[in-house]
């Protein structure tokens, strides 16, 4: 049976039941702690329990010194030991002695004087953070354009993101601000809605990063993007009309350039082509003007010498190159018929190859005729010496 419980009385001569402390159920007293300490000391050795301790009456109930002591060093231990702290990887521990700025320590299992003298905070340092920006704004050439633009960036410095400015954060994004508007306020509108959005975004991450460094803020932009450059919605549709009549006009001064590419290397070679072939037949008809004149000083000398044989021979000569290109019919008038028969037909196939021939003939006697006639001469003279 519990002691609680009704019926357990401790004997017959109790009115109720008693709780461990020897104490009645209805009594509402606290338990003795002059008693607990005394066991308390008693166990650790701090005092003896004779008569002689409680002299005095006021002391019998405090701890002793020894005891006191050993409260103390444990205090002290674990008071030491909370100054025990982590900094993983992706962070920096900034340690603070009284609120000021003291050490900054790596990753890893640290150690500083604990509160309140030292205190940390952790700072990640490899966490990429962003920002949106959207506004319209005002262009050089006094055109409005709607701009958003993304910045990412990261803690570069925990001593100077957590002591140098209020709010780094919000910081940033007012210098995003004062950044792209000075780049898109130096820039016309269709440099920015077009071909110079990569570049208005590099000139504006210059920009932040140079004031960022100035203020001291410990950030570091890794990147800017421009997500929308366009104009006022009113205006949209004729801006894209623009843009369209500039990539056809584009596309078709590229289809030129092409043409011109493939047509003028063809007409560099034809005009190449047609000046060799002038060159050569510039060659080619000094080099017979020349030998022509070479065969008549030849002719001349052998003409001077024998007149009349060189005539006949020029004469033969001629009358062989005329006679030779056309079809011959020799008739006996003394001995033929009242009626000739002559086969036209099988005249002028004989005509043809006697012209490819007799050309052939007379282009091989023009080169020879510069020789042969000095010997036909020659042949003359001793004929008429016979």
């Amino acid at each position: 049976m519990a002691w609680n419980e009704p019926g357990n009385n401790g004997g017959p001569g109790n009115q109720g039941p008693k709780d461990p402390w020897g104490r009645k159920q209805g009594q509402q007293q606290p338990p003795d702690l002059d008693e607990l300490l005394k066991k308390l000391r008693d166990r650790f050795g701090g005092g003896k329990s004779g008569g002689g301790g409680n002299k005095g009456g006021g002391g019998s109930g405090l701890p002793s010194k020894g005891f006191v002591t050993l409260l103390a060093i444990v205090a002290g231990l674990l008071w030491l030991a909370s100054g025990i702290y982590i900094v993983d990887e992706q962070e920096n521990g900034v340690v603070l002695q009284f609120g000021k700025y003291h050490t900054t320590t790596p990753p890893g299992l640290r150690w500083h004087l604990p509160s309140p003298i030292q205190s940390v905070e952790r700072v990640n340092v490899t966490r990429v953070s962003q920002t949106q920006e959207s506004s319209s704004m005002l262009t050089q050439d006094e055109n409005i354009v709607a701009i958003t633009l993304q910045v990412q960036y990261r803690v570069s410095d925990a001593q100077r993101y957590l002591f140098s400015l209020r709010d780094p954060d919000s910081t940033l994004r007012e210098a995003t601000k004062s950044a792209i508007r000075e780049v898109v306020g130096k820039s016309d509108m269709d440099f920015v809605i077009t071909a110079g959005r990569e570049a208005v975004a590099t000139r504006a991450k210059e920009l932040l990063q140079d004031t960022l460094d100035r203020y001291e803020s410990g950030l570091f932009v890794t990147e800017v993007n421009l997500e929308q450059a366009d104009p006022p919605g009113p205006v949209q549709a004729a801006f894209a009309d623009a843009i369209k009549a500039r990539e056809d006009q584009q596309r078709l001064i590229n289809e030129a350039e092409a043409f011109a590419n493939e047509i003028l290397p063809r007409a560099r070679g034809e005009a190449a082509r047609q000046l060799e072939q002038a060159s050569a037949y510039e060659t080619r008809v000094t080099e017979r003007a020349k030998g022509e004149a070479a065969r008549f000083s030849a002719v001349l000398t052998e003409y001077q010498r024998a007149p009349e044989v060189t005539r006949d021979r020029l004469y033969l000569d001629a009358m062989n190159t005329v006679l030779s290109s056309t079809g011959k019919v020799l008739v006996d008038v003394d001995e033929s018929s009242p009626l000739l028969y002559l086969p036209l037909d099988k005249l002028g196939e004989r005509v043809q190859p006697r012209n490819s021939n007799s050309r052939s003939a007379t282009s091989g006697s023009a080169s020879q005729q510069g020789s042969s006639y000095p010997s036909n001469a020659d042949g003359a003279r001793q004929r008429g010496r016979r």
